[in-house]
């Protein structure tokens, strides 16, 4: 059975991938089934677009211990 998975290149793509991810995670698939590898494969390229295109920056470290200290009430 071929999965007709394609690459995610857009934001469309992306939107797409996410909705069928989320629509497969309630369907809860065993792992090994067809569900359940179709979940893997759009979860790792999900992941792989959302590194390219969407990066997170790492954050400051002064910014951080700033935001943690103001989170605490110090």
């Amino acid at each position: 059975m071929t999965m007709h998975i394609r690459p995610i290149r857009t934001e469309a793509d992306h939107a797409a991938a996410l909705a069928e991810i989320s629509a497969l995670m309630v369907a809860d698939p065993k792992l090994g089934t067809s569900d359940g590898d179709r979940l893997d494969v759009l979860a790792t390229l999900v992941q792989v677009y959302e590194v390219r295109h969407h990066p997170i920056e790492a954050a400051d470290p002064v910014e951080a211990i700033k935001f943690l200290m103001d989170e605490q009430g110090l």
